[in-house]
């Protein structure tokens, strides 16, 4: 089958797609799904320019959508021929990849199957996060970098969902105008806009209750000034860098809680976990009309490369998702 690799720590030039692989056998509690879709994030990033990821296979890939085609032992819920998505800790950019049953979910109502492709690593990772770890409240106020990423994007549409008021920043007018789409009631362009006076601004020097942040390095100290006292800070990624500045004190102060995450290590048990609350509570909304997907373009498997290249410009709006 074919798949995509990193030949070497590198940019997106090292990735390649090769027919050499062989098609996975499904393991216990395993389903072997033949990929539609597999979406493209950031942590297929860090692992393609060698942050260190022990244990996962050299094929990219967390999430994907397909048709089952093979039941490994112990298998109960999904029958040969169900569609499903879900989560793998690697091998998604293929034809053919195995995922514990507890992992995967039927695609939400309304949503096609390519689309469904680019929805487990981020709802599962937002619910995570807001809801299980940030114990987001209706009426509370939460600000989202990244507002047009796959994960702000879903994060601003699951806040309005249930109740809260979101502030998102974005890069240009075009991304705030797509967060003002989504639900948000304030976008700020952080090229031409300061985000903590904004907040301050907006929340009537209150500040916010929770921020979502994927960017790290100097944004750490200037989410602890947006934020209220007894406010949570959620740090899912370090776009800008992984080395940050803490003031304690004001941690202390403004009794601050600084609240770090990552969805890929954690285990097959902890992430079916997530899955049944997603399946519960999120798939829903999508029937309802309340969130959709956000998907900037579908490339197919062989320009990995260029999926690579236009996630990291962070020119898109949504998920890029790339198919076999």
């Amino acid at each position: 089958m074919t798949a995509v690799r990193a030949l070497r720590p590198g940019g997106p030039e090292v990735l390649s797609a090769t027919g050499d692989y062989l098609v996975p056998e499904p393991k216990t509690g395993e389903i072997l799904v033949k990929v539609a879709s597999a979406g493209v994030n950031r942590i297929d990033a860090l692992q393609r320019a060698g942050f260190p990821l022990p244990g996962i296979p050299d094929i990219l890939g967390v999430e994907v959508a397909g048709e089952v085609v093979a039941r490994g032992p112990g298998v109960e819920r999904f029958r040969i021929g169900d569609v499903v998505c879900g989560l793998v800790s690697g091998g998604g950019y293929a034809e053919y990849v195995a995922v514990p049953e507890t992992n995967a979910l039927p695609p939400p109502e309304g949503v096609s199957l390519i689309h469904a492709g680019g929805l487990p690593e981020v709802y599962f990772t937002v619910w995570m996060n807001l809801m299980d770890n940030g114990r987001l409240a209706a009426g509370e106020t939460l600000l989202v970098h990244g507002g047009t990423s796959g994960i702000g994007s879903a994060a601003i549409q699951l806040a309005r969902a249930f109740g809260a008021t979101v502030i998102a920043t974005a890069g240009s007018q075009e991304k705030c105008d797509a967060c003002l789409a989504l639900g948000a009631e304030r976008a700020i362009n952080y090229r031409t806009e300061d985000f903590v006076e904004v907040v301050r601004d907006f929340t009537l020097g209150r500040g916010v209750d929770l921020v979502l942040d994927i960017v790290g390095g100097d944004y750490v100290m200037r989410n602890y000034e947006a934020a209220k006292a007894g406010g949570r800070i959620l740090q899912v990624g370090f776009m800008r860098d992984r080395d940050a500045r803490i003031d304690i004190v004001q941690l202390m102060l403004k009794r601050l809680a600084h609240l770090g995450a990552s969805l890929r290590p954690q285990s097959t048990t902890f992430k079916a976990a997530i899955a049944a609350q997603v399946e519960a509570r999120v798939w829903p909304l999508f029937a309802s009309g309340a969130l959709r997907p956000v998907v900037e373009c579908v490339l197919p498997l062989q320009e990995a490369q260029e999926a690579h290249r236009r996630l990291e410009l962070s020119a898109h709006i949504g998920k890029i998702l790339l198919t076999p």
